[in-house]
């Protein structure tokens, strides 16, 4: 079963920049009501959508106060509590990321790693990709980022 997510957040002066789990350097970092990290809330789609089990938002709605600055992988993880119990695991995980900067290079085998973890894969089973979007649009101009995910969910053996 394939999951496919997507999520964008605004980017501002003074803000974090979370992405992937991993605190990213950065003088611009994501408005929002967690901590705003559009990679692990894609991935939370995807594995969320791959099961038919809703999305991100009807789980943690952004109007609920508890979930204010909360830590993204606190959602991956639910998901993937979700997963267990319809008897599912992921077998693979594929972002890709859309910024104009800072570049991520050096953030992508801490990202990958994360990710792994929290999604009881190896590492080589997860893929981080990045470009920019060649200054076109909202992120071209660097008012936000983006991230897309796709995801391989299969039943859990044993």
């Amino acid at each position: 079963m394939i999951g496919f997510g997507f999520d964008v957040h605004r980017l501002a002066e003074g803000e974090s920049l979370i992405l992937g789990g991993i605190p990213v350097e950065s003088p611009f970092g994501t408005v929002a009501h967690s901590d705003g990290d559009v990679v692990l809330h894609a991935l939370t789609d995807a594995l969320l959508g791959a099961a038919g089990l809703g999305d991100i938002g009807e789980h943690f709605p952004d109007t609920d106060p508890q979930w204010r600055g909360a830590a993204s992988s606190q959602f991956v993880l639910h998901a993937m509590m979700l997963l267990n119990e319809e008897g599912l695991k992921p077998v693979n995980v594929d972002v890709a990321l859309t910024l104009e900067a800072p570049k991520i290079k050096q953030y992508k085998q801490p990202m990958r790693d994360h990710i792994a973890m929290l999604c009881s894969l190896p590492p080589e089973r997860v893929n981080i990709k990045a470009t920019t979007n060649e200054k076109l649009g909202y992120v071209g101009r660097g008012e936000g980022v983006q991230a897309y995910c796709v995801c391989d969910v299969q039943p859990a053996v044993g």
